[in-house]
């Protein structure tokens, strides 16, 4: 038998045992992966029903092919490595295991379905190592892009961008009126709605800048440039974008501009802004296209502290782990918070209930909320009108949470669509909203949950959690007051004088829970 036989035959032998082992380890993570994914189906499913059903995050369909790709390509070099049971991975199941609790708590889906993806993490680095994952670091990091992410963003991208196309219409002669996010010119009147922030291309592109960033780069300089690109580019065009809708309708028509940004902004200048950023990372690609994407022979001779953990320790570890905040929360949740079977609406000295005759009708948006009102008051004296809506919850639970996207002032299926943020109101919050027409009204929101009466959100998602985590009064209430903007001055002197009259709005929505 010539040598290189022999040693042909050396390096099967040899890699036996490590075919083995791997397919150990591999069984083990498909175990817990499985177990994983039935435990907290509720949030696989909704991360499922996200990616399919709303457009904003329809690039995540991809992620997932993407992944076991990008896990494909470095396949070689992998089995060069030998896994192993690793216990520091274990604070990572923790860590993701906490934050699920916390966002079930809170009744916050991004966090639950955070934690979610970072126990699939947690599972992957303990059950086959450190050195493993070193390999497969980048296809860690970019699981995160399966969690859907980014709505928050759409107020801000929607005055971004329309304070861009206030810029670009000076530049061109256009006389213009900005007010919130609606712009006026001779032609007609603009909104830059939801569908106009830009929102969904952003996010596609910072998930598609990441994967060009590790495929095409090796210099971090390099890659922290290309991602600044893919971040302020599509920024930049969509402002561009708003801003030639107006100016082709200034010069033709309104119902022109529409279809015109429908058809050629929707299907090919998106696509030429894509081209744009890869045309301008291309001369700065450094990694060759045969360059393996890991060195499997260097990460295997990097020391490590070995783990004493057996495999059937670590599946229990994991298994407590992940069980723990389903098993807390599920019996937190057997606690009792009642309301009352009825409510009505206050009587308020100086205010008299009249019929809710709108000039464009306005309902707030409270889901799975088990008592909604809303009536409309006068003043006789002043003959001034204000509405009162107010939604009263026993528990928050998912799909009942009184703070979401979705949830509050207006409904964005509606035709009511945010215009601003106005000065809040002690333990409040105000926004002015306008619809067809157009009717521009403001609201004043207020959510009372436990002992705590604001405006602001991040503090109902942290007293849910309190009073999720230690016990205490589940209910959850909303006072919205709001009124419809009929002259200059607007309502709010209307709005504070209503507020004055109806007196503390805790004990108001302490009534309403059934709390006093």
């Amino acid at each position: 038998m010539s040598s290189a036989a022999i040693e042909q035959s050396l390096k099967v032998e040899q890699s036996k045992p490590a075919k083995t082992l791997w397919t150990k380890h591999l069984r083990l993570l498909g175990l817990t992966v499985v177990a994983i994914v039935i435990l907290f189906w509720r949030d696989g499913l909704a991360m499922l029903d996200a990616w399919w059903n709303v457009s904003t995050y329809n690039h995540c369909l991809l992620i997932a092919p993407i992944i076991i790709w990008l896990v494909q390509q470095r396949r070689d070099e992998l089995v060069k490595i030998t896994p192993t049971i690793w216990a520091p991975g274990l604070l990572w199941v923790g860590i993701a295991a906490g934050g699920w609790l916390l966002g079930e708590a809170a009744g916050v889906s991004f966090a639950r379905q955070l934690g979610l993806v970072m126990m699939l993490q947690g599972a992957v680095i303990t059950l086959l190592g450190p050195k493993v994952a070193r390999g497969l670091i980048f296809p860690l990091f970019y699981s995160f892009f399966l969690v859907p992410f980014g709505e928050e963003f759409v107020p801000f991208l929607q005055t971004v961008t329309a304070k861009m196309s206030m810029i670009f219409l000076g530049w061109a002669n256009i006389p213009a009126f900005i007010d919130g996010v609606f712009i006026s010119t001779p032609t007609g009147y603009f909104e830059v709605a939801e569908a106009c922030s830009g929102v969904k291309f952003l996010i596609a592109m910072v998930a598609y800048g990441a994967l060009v960033s590790n495929l095409c780069f090796q210099s971090w300089q390099r890659r922290t440039a290309f991602m600044i690109a893919a971040i302020a580019v599509p920024i930049l065009a969509n402002g561009i974008r708003a801003f030639g809708t107006i100016y082709i309708a200034h010069h033709t028509t309104t119902d022109f501009a529409t279809g015109f940004d429908h058809i050629f902004y929707g299907w090919f200048f998106f696509a030429f802004v894509l081209a744009l950023v890869m045309a301008i990372g291309w001369p700065f690609f450094d990694r060759k296209i045969e360059e393996p994407m890991i060195d499997g022979e260097a990460i295997e001779q990097r020391t490590s502290v070995p783990s004493k953990l057996t495999p059937k320790v670590a599946m229990i570890l994991i298994a407590g782990i992940i069980a723990a905040p389903v098993l807390w929360t599920s019996a937190l949740a057997a606690q009792s918070s009642p309301v009352p079977d009825k409510i009505v609406l206050p009587t308020i000295a100086g205010w008299e209930r009249i019929d809710y005759q709108p000039r464009f009708d306005w309902k707030p948006r409270f889901d799975g909320a088990n008592h909604q009102l809303l009536g409309r008051y006068r003043n006789a004296p002043s003959g001034a009108e204000v509405d009162l809506a107010i939604a009263v919850y026993d528990r928050q639970e998912d799909g009942r949470e009184i703070v979401g996207y979705g949830q509050g002032a207006f409904d964005p299926g509606s035709e009511w669509s945010w215009s601003r943020n106005l000065p809040a109101p002690a333990s409040g919050k105000a926004i002015q909203i306008t619809a067809p027409g157009p009717v521009v009204r403001d609201v004043q929101t207020f959510y009372r949950v436990g002992d705590k009466l604001t405006g602001s959100g991040s503090t109902v998602k942290i007293e849910t959690l309190k009073s999720k985590l230690l016990g205490g009064n589940q209910q959850a209430v909303a006072i919205l007051i709001s009124a419809e903007k009929v002259d200059e001055a607007g309502p709010t002197a209307n709005m504070a004088a209503f507020r004055e009259a109806l007196g503390p709005i805790d004990k108001l929505a302490d009534e309403m829970a059934g709390l006093r």
